[in-house]
């Protein structure tokens, strides 16, 4: 009997499945909305980053089990701060869990392209750059303040 069996959110980790996984270690420049799984752009400099407004290309997501305990929060939950090395995680395929953002619904299959606070919105095919792919059925909560939404498995496209 054959069957689809169901993801399961891991605990206090962000990657789901490691298939096509690469990391890189990056600075971050600018702490503000730096949480794991938040997609990320380039900073002032190559090597850094900043969380991704909404404006400029993501160049990845912020990891969290990849990074050195010194620099690595306590929770998944906990933002990063100015000046940590953090790995930043990209490749097609993988699975992460990643935030969607406040008011958003998407449904497995769901294409996701980025929105403020690093977080991910609803796409429209040939209108966003569409950045993931939803992997489960979620509508990101309201209010908290690392402006709300919601954790959501996604295949990675980045």
């Amino acid at each position: 009997m054959a069957g689809d069996a169901s993801m399961v959110k891991p605990t206090n980790k962000i990657v789901v499945d490691s298939e096509g996984l690469r990391s890189q270690t990056v600075e971050v420049q600018t702490a503000t909305d730096v949480y794991p799984g938040r997609l990320l752009e380039k900073g002032t400099d190559d090597g850094q980053v900043v969380v991704c407004a909404g404006t400029n290309p993501a160049v990845g997501w912020a990891g969290y089990e990849q990074t050195s305990k010194k620099y690595r929060p306590a929770t998944v939950d906990t933002i990063y701060t100015v000046n940590s090395y953090i790995a930043m995680v990209y490749g097609p395929g993988m699975r992460i869990v990643a935030s969607i953002a406040s008011g958003e619904a998407a449904v497995k299959g769901t294409l996701l392209t980025k929105a403020a606070h690093g977080q991910l919105a609803v796409a429209t095919a040939g209108t966003h750059h569409v950045y993931a792919i939803a992997e489960e059925t979620v509508t990101g909560a309201t209010g908290g303040a690392d402006y709300g939404g919601s954790d959501i498995i996604v295949r990675s496209l980045l």
